[in-house]
């Protein structure tokens, strides 16, 4: 055997309980399961009163970009590795790095900065990270914001039948070359601005894949039944599966109406509709602070918002939205308060990082306007929106899946980055017995595996991909906090990724992952 991981607790992410077994594997594949105390290896580790878990699957990153950054970032690229991430599902909220064109590279700019990078298609890039190496699996999907980017730019208007086609095209061609599915941030421009048809066209190139329409839907505030309500609509008319991201709702008033949206969920499953979700187990979220302005604000690109906040009679009616709301916008503003909109990240005010937006100036929003000028959109955002009973009950839901939304991005990001996984092991599975550890397991394992295709992964068997994480179920917990939010997690022994050991007893190993396409 390549690596022999003896008498560990083996969960094998299908649901059952704990067997005391051996793992055996050669070649980057699970060979044996068993007594193996016979059998030699080149490596060995000792799993005694740990269990052995398949890798876990985060259905929702923007880890496009991390295999880039500066090796001075390490902290930040191996963040989900170290709490047992093998495989990441990225390209979410409609933003994926490909395929280049129009105003590409703005919509990546506004999320990394200086750090992001644009290709031509799923090809090239893939070809891009193949070369630099990635510590987890990459399964991307192919982002909508980024095909009407490519094609549309940042227009507020429906496309022409041409143009549609051409996205369509642009769409079925990255999933011909391999993409796990679709994926639209219907809060952000451009993907705010395509109405419902379009998405039903687009969507449409998902048939016969067996791939999923994946959406930041267009609302998780006061619209939040009406955005579960449209997923649902796109999925019946295009005829494809629907995963809802980070599945929430936002804002003091709308607290309790998880009830609401999951009941419309459960409803339309039994009409026949493949809906799913996921969900972080944290009563904040994290995106782009720009993304808090109105619709009209944001059409016509960067440079567009910039003059607008720069502009007295912009402000002021950007304000008046904020107090008085728009039909069909989602007010973040209104749902967090300035008290509860942290800066995150902010390359070009560093000292401005962990600070609330109701403390950067005399009135925050001329602040915040002048933040965002400043830096051309390139500051991110924590809000703190949610309750904690809405997250559990989301997280304890039969069709919920485990995704972080991390954004990989130095000094300040969401604590989600590094904590995700095993804050639902130790918080949720150890402390407050939301769940029981089979299930937890399989909630973070096969089956996001079933969700995105990924039939080789997600459960510990012979002649599986062997990822692979060993951990401690006394101790495993998130240390990350929204002060220092990159601190590794304890109890997590060992990950294997590809059948190579990627970190043990806390000493990264190589960049074992690959870049995946749909089985």
């Amino acid at each position: 055997m390549d690596v022999l991981i003896r008498g560990g607790d083996v969960v094998d992410g299908t649901g059952t309980p704990a067997r005391r077994l051996d793992v055996g594997i050669r070649n980057g594949r699970i060979e044996a399961i068993g007594d193996l105390a016979s059998i030699a290896s080149a490596e060995t580790i000792d799993a005694t009163g740990h269990v052995v878990s398949p890798g876990f699957i985060d259905t929702h990153t923007h880890g496009d970009i991390a295999a880039f950054l500066p090796d001075a970032n390490d902290d930040v690229r191996t963040a989900e590795l170290r709490q047992g991430v093998t495989t990441e599902v990225c390209g979410n909220c409609g933003f994926s790095p490909f395929p280049n064109g129009g105003q590409l590279g703005d919509l990546m700019g506004s999320l990394f900065g200086t750090n992001a990078r644009t290709w031509p298609d799923l090809l090239a890039y893939r070809a891009a990270v193949t070369t630099v190496g990635t510590y987890a699996n990459l399964a991307p999907l192919v982002g909508h914001g980024s095909i009407r980017a490519a094609v549309l730019g940042f227009a507020d208007r429906a496309p022409s039948p041409d143009e549609l086609r051409t996205m369509v095209r642009l769409a079925e061609a990255a999933l011909a070359q391999g993409a796990a599915g679709i994926s639209t941030g219907l809060v952000y421009a451009p993907g705010l601005y395509a109405k419902t048809d379009e998405l039903v066209a687009i969507a449409r190139a998902l048939r016969h894949t067996g791939r999923p329409y994946v959406t930041h839907m267009r609302g998780e505030t006061d619209m939040v039944a009406d955005s579960v309500r449209e997923a649902i609509r796109i999925g019946r008319e295009a005829g494809v599966p629907v995963h809802i991201s980070h599945h929430k709702v936002s804002g003091k008033d709308n607290w309790g109406r998880t009830t609401e949206t999951l009941a419309l969920i459960e409803a339309a499953r039994a009409d026949g509709i493949d809906v799913t979700v996921d969900v972080y187990p944290y009563t904040a979220g994290s995106t782009l602070l720009h993304s808090i302005l109105p619709p009209w604000a944001l059409a016509d690109g960067i440079d567009a918002m910039v003059a607008r906040l720069r502009d007295h009679a912009a402000r002021e009616r950007i304000k008046r939205d904020f107090r008085d709301g728009l039909p069909g916008w989602q007010n973040q503003q209104r749902a967090a308060g300035w008290d509860g909109i942290v800066i995150a990240s902010c390359a070009g005010r560093p000292e401005l990082e962990g600070i609330r937006a109701a403390d950067l100036g005399h009135d925050p929003a001329d602040a915040v306007f002048d933040l965002i000028a400043q830096q051309r959109g390139e500051v991110t955002m924590i809000a703190h929106t949610m309750r904690e009973d809405d997250v559990e009950r989301v997280i304890a839901h039969q069709v919920s899946m485990i995704g972080s939304d991390a954004i990989p991005l130095p000094r300040k990001p969401h604590p989600r980055l590094a904590g995700t996984f095993v804050r639902i092991l130790g918080r949720y599975v150890r402390e407050r017995r939301l769940l029981d550890l089979p299930t937890a397991v399989r909630k973070m394992t096969s089956v996001p595996a079933a969700r995105f295709g990924l039939t080789d992964r997600g459960v510990i068997a012979a002649g599986k991909i062997a990822d692979l994480v060993v951990f401690d179920p006394a101790t495993v917990a998130d240390r990350a906090t929204y002060e220092q939010p990159l601190l590794v997690p304890v109890g997590v022994r060992a990950v294997i990724v590809n059948g190579r050991i990627g970190v043990h007893d806390g000493t990264v190993g190589p960049r074992a992952g690959v870049m995946l396409g749909s089985d």
